[in-house]
This record gives C-alpha cells, structure tokens and sequence, in this order.
C-alpha cells in the first residue's frame, strides 16, 4: 500500500474520512462536507447511535453533491485525552473497516482541532502508521482467494498542514513497520518452511541494513559446552542453530553506553514436546513456538533500518524439538554452558533449556547493560494473564519501570509477576544441581523464570518477558490482523528510544 501525505484539502473521487468530536461536534472538514451535502452528515448522525465517541465509527455511503464514493465519520472522543496508541488504532479501524469497501484510494482529513493533545502533523502519521500495521496480510499460500475477498485500498493519502514534517516522521515509523512485518512473516511460516536453518538464512538478510550477522552450528556450540540447548534440538534431523546479530548504532559511545543492551529469543521453530509428547490437538499452533526469537530479529530490523543511536546484540536460540531415535529422554542430565548440570525431567519443558546457554552466552561474550529475553515459555502465563499482556519477570525494578511504560505506550502491555526465594526451590534435585520443571502445576510461569534467572550472572540487569499468550492472535485488533502478532517488536523499539538512545 502506497502511503502518500498532501496539503489539505478535499479530492474529487475515492473515499474520505474526516473526525467527529465527542458530542456530536464536527470537525471543520466533516462540517465542510455536512455543507456541500446539504446537510447529509448531520442527518446521518442523528438517524444513528453515532455520537463522536472513541474509536466509533459511521460510514456514509454515495452522499448527495459529492463525487466521493463514502465518507468515514471517525469518532475521536475528547481530543485532550487522545494519546498516539489511540491515533495508531483509529488509523488501523478506519482501513480495516474500509479495506474491502471496493474503493482503491482513500484520503484521511487532518484538521487543527483546539485542544488536541497531539498536533496534526504527529496525528497524520500515527493515523497512517496504524493503517499500515493493520494493512499486513499473509496469504501467500492461498491460491483460490476471490477478487472481492481481497483487500482493494491501493493507495492511502493524509491531507495535513505540514506534509514534509508527517512525511518525516511517518519514515521513521515505516521502519518499525518493517520489523513488525518480518517478525510476522516468520511466525507464520509453516515449520516445513521456517526451521533452525532457514531461519538463520532470513536473519543474514539484515545485513543490507548493516546488521552484521554470525550463524553458529551444532559444533561450535558443543565446543563451547552448550549441552542444554544441544538437548533439545538432538531427536530432530535439522540442525540447531545459534544466530548471533549486531548493530552497533553508537560506535564513539563511552562508558556504559557503548556496552550493547542483548536481547534474546527462544526460537523452537517446532514443538512437539518431544519424548513428552504433547496432546494431537491445537499442536500445529506450535509453529509460532519461534515467536520469541521471530521478535528478536525483527527487533533488529527495525533498530537497523531507522539507524537507531545504540549498540544492540540480539541473539536467537534455534531448535526443533522432535521425538526421533536419538531424542532426548526424560531423566536425562545435560551440562550448561555455565556448567550446571540440569536434570530434565520433562522434555516439553525445553525452551529454558535453550534459553539457558543463550544467555550465558550472550554474557559471556558481549557483557551486556541489560538483557531481556523473549519466549513463548508456559501454557501457565495464559492461564494467569490471558491474551491481555505478557508475564514479566526482571531482577532490576528499573529496567521493569521501563518495560511497562513502553508497554503503556505501545499497547503491547507486561505485567510484573514475582520472583523469590521459595519459588526457586522448587527447582532443586538429587541427581543434578537443577531440574528442568517446577513443583507440579503451581507457579509454572514464575519457576521458569527462577530457572532462567539461575544463568543471569551477579550485577546484570535482566528481564524475562513470558509471551506465550500474546504471539497468536484468534482475532482481528485495531493495528492487529489476526494470527502473528510480533508482539514485543514495538514495545522493545520503544524502550530503546526512550531510555537507551543517545
């Protein structure tokens, strides 16, 4: 979709859609439409329950004395209280309801409107920034779609006061876009299409951005010891991969500021649940098992692509947990990378498993400011949390400060769940220095989270963000088609900008 920005003004044909303030009040160009009209929009407000608020929405079809096809009447509530997650949201609303309306262009009316919290130029490129989040489709393996099934908007057109300063905002939000995208793409690639090395071989494709890119193979990572991870991927016939990405944003940083910030994700390109089989049903779901790594490079694309000020590592742990000849059993002792021995116990339970040399790794080579780790870990955080927000789990208050105002201000919202000293001993066994699952059903998501935390060395800040129930969506959102939702790839960009770029 092509996303253009346009002094203000009134195009002849295609469709328009212009605001509506809460009460009923109409913006300067719904009135001036409401004029040419002779009086169409307001006779279509009151023949409805259409009253301005939030997100509401009143579509008016072929009016009298225009040659547009429509006109969108998009609530937007008190402008005072209207924050950019709102603007993305009616942005992404508006071409969702009008995307397979037939028409191919569409024009959004920016007007000043006193009292707005945001000004126009900011509003006309939050507005087309969620058209374009939401426009995202994955349908390339459909074959047999229908004309009219598909969406038909071509081109979409932001008329505003100040197009070159929208434009130039708008450029910095299409690079986030794009890493929404890429991660969205991978999630939901079958896993016959996305495995450890294929994955690996997307990844490298950063390099065009001047990401620099290193992909290690099962030998190097057992020459480094790193049994744990080894582990889980041995049942299968692909190869486990450990991909290893840098952009370095800031290379005359000092102190502190040029250690990177890590990110790292948990990519089991396919689950199912090895030796400890899970249940036939709802198991091809497992595909986005990746979802935490698929953030993590796309992450990194968006860091890249609008040259972000800040050194950053983003490393993706690679496997595909099969039940083979050569799988790992239950009761099994594997050796760390850290060197701790850890009995599993259940070999379902094997994203900690990879996460674990993944971050001692990260650690050990690259001595991180911070570090945040992504996965789709536990069933349990669903059961807590539902598809509302992400578990997090972090052993610094400030960094969690952090993460939960950049997910106030994304919408891709965390919730803090605790740590402590009794939860990690339900780790402890005879046979090894841990074990792989907790004390039964009970706390899931929290001792997986002890367990991670057992390869954070002393002095890193960290944090462990628990995505299971919020990488698959079963419905559409607003900036949210259904399916991959790459959930955390703008809540990360925007704890970068606000806290970390310089």
């Amino acid at each position: 979709m092509n996303i253009s920005f346009a002094a203000p003004g009134l195009p002849a044909t295609g469709a328009l859609v212009t605001g509506v303030l809460e009460g009923k009040k109409l913006s300067p160009t719904a009135a001036a439409i409401d004029k040419k009209t002779g009086g169409a929009i307001n006779r279509a407000i009151s023949a409805s329950r259409f009253s301005g608020r939030k997100m509401e929405m009143l579509e008016v079809v072929a009016p009298h004395g225009l040659k547009n096809s429509r006109v969108l009447l998009v609530g937007l509530g008190d402008p005072e209280k209207l924050e950019v997650r709102d603007l993305q949201e009616l942005g992404g609303a508006a071409f969702a309801r009008l995307a397979r309306s037939g028409d191919r262009d569409i024009a959004f009316i920016i007007d000043a409107i006193k009292g707005a919290s945001a000004e126009g130029t900011q509003r006309a490129a939050h507005y087309a920034y969620g058209a374009l989040l939401r426009s995202y489709r994955f349908d390339k393996y459909r074959t047999k779609q229908k004309a009219e099934d598909k969406p038909s908007i071509r081109k979409l057109t932001m008329h505003v006061a100040s197009p070159q300063k929208a434009r130039a905002l708008m450029r910095s939000l299409e690079k986030v876009c794009d890493g929404v995208f890429f991660t969205r793409n991978l999630v939901s690639e079958p896993a016959n299409v996305i495995y450890p090395a294929s994955f690996a071989t997307r990844a490298r494709e950063l390099t065009k951005l001047g990401v620099k890119v290193q992909v290690l193979g099962e030998a190097a990572m057992a020459k480094m010891g790193m049994g744990a991870l080894l582990g889980v991927g041995q049942g299968s016939t692909r190869e486990s991969k450990l991909v290893v990405m840098r952009w370095d944003g800031a290379p005359k940083a000092r102190g502190e500021a040029r250690k990177p910030l890590a990110f790292v994700g948990k990519g089991i390109t396919f689950d199912t649940g090895g030796i400890s089989i899970k249940p036939a049903a709802g198991m091809e779901d497992m595909k986005w098992d990746m979802g935490g790594a698929g953030v993590v490079a796309g992450l990194m694309r968006a860091l890249a692509g609008r040259k972000a000020k800040v050194n950053v590592v983003g490393v993706c742990a690679l496997a595909e947990n099969m039940p083979g000849g050569n799988a790992q059993r239950p009761g099994d002792i594997v050796t760390s990378m850290s060197g701790q021995t850890i009995e599993v116990l259940n070999t379902d339970a094997e994203g900690r498993l990879v996460l674990a040399d993944a971050l001692w790794y990260t650690q050990e080579r690259f001595k991180p400011r911070a570090i945040v780790d992504l996965a789709t870990l536990t069933g349990a955080i669903i059961v807590s949390l539902g598809h509302e927000h992400a578990g997090l789990f972090s052993n610094d208050d400030e960094l969690s400060k952090a993460l939960t105002k950049a997910g106030m201000a994304t919408g891709e919202k965390v919730w803090r769940l605790p740590l402590g000293k009794a939860y990690d001993e339900l780790l402890n066994t005879d046979a090894a220095d841990m074990k792989n699952i907790g004390g039964g059903r009970a706390g899931g998501s929290i001792t997986a989270a002890q367990f991670l935390q057992r390869f954070i060395q002393e002095g890193t800040a960290w944090a462990h963000l628990d995505i299971a129930g919020v990488t698959w969506s079963s419905k559409d959102k607003a900036t949210v088609p259904k399916g991959g939702t790459a959930f955390g790839v703008r809540l990360l960009d925007e704890l970068v900008a606000a806290n970390y770029e310089g």
